[in-house]
């Protein structure tokens, strides 16, 4: 059975959006994309090499397909592990209206997407790594669907913006994998699913 794996880059107020570049999703007004570049350094290059550096496959959904398609497939070096893993990728695509794209090894989630997901699931095949797609992931977690959470936590707040966890979330338990800090102050955190919580249990 395949393994679900989000990771996101979020602040201390769990904001998500348009971690990378300023108009990268500027739906709702947000006007501070790109509010990961200050942070990032080697230390967090070597940490995406390692968790992208490897076969897996791809679940997105549409904006940050469309987002990964006009920047990747132009940035195929054989040396860089992480391009190299992305183009490589099947990419599941979650969307409503039709995909149309040169990018290969793209398949369109067809019907229902939580029951496309589940399908998904349980193939024997790479994990299925979700980057962005903050729709996508809010199904996911209302459906008890992730299996593991790969975050990177920025020592700054935005006070507006798509936030990882919103009010659909169900109670879940994680437990903590492995976490580092940047130079920078930004914790590197992994957790794996490990149960539900239930009413009256704290």
């Amino acid at each position: 059975m395949r393994k679900i794996i989000v990771l996101s880059f979020i602040t201390l107020d769990g904001v998500m959006q348009a971690p990378g570049r300023p108009m990268e999703d500027t739906s709702g007004g947000f006007k501070y994309g790109g509010w990961t570049v200050p942070l990032f350094d080697d230390f967090l290059g070597n940490v995406m090499k390692d968790q992208m550096g490897h076969p897996f496959d791809l679940l997105l959904g549409r904006k940050t397909y469309d987002i990964f398609a006009d920047y990747w497939p132009m940035h195929n070096d054989p040396s860089d592990p992480i391009g190299s893993s992305i183009n490589k990728a099947t990419k599941f695509v979650a969307s409503h209206s039709p995909v149309k794209s040169n990018w290969p090894n793209t398949v369109q989630l067809q019907g229902d997407v939580a029951e496309a997901v589940k399908k998904l699931k349980q193939q024997e095949r790479h994990e299925l790594q979700v980057h962005g797609s903050g729709n996508l992931i809010q199904l996911l977690l209302k459906q008890d669907l992730v299996d593991e959470m790969w975050l990177k936590i920025f020592p700054i707040t935005l006070g507006s913006g798509k936030r990882l966890f919103t009010d659909g979330t169900i109670p879940t338990s994680f437990t903590l994998i492995e976490s580092k800090t940047s130079p920078k102050g930004v914790i590197v955190a992994s957790y794996k699913r490990s149960g539900k919580v239930e009413t009256g249990s704290f």
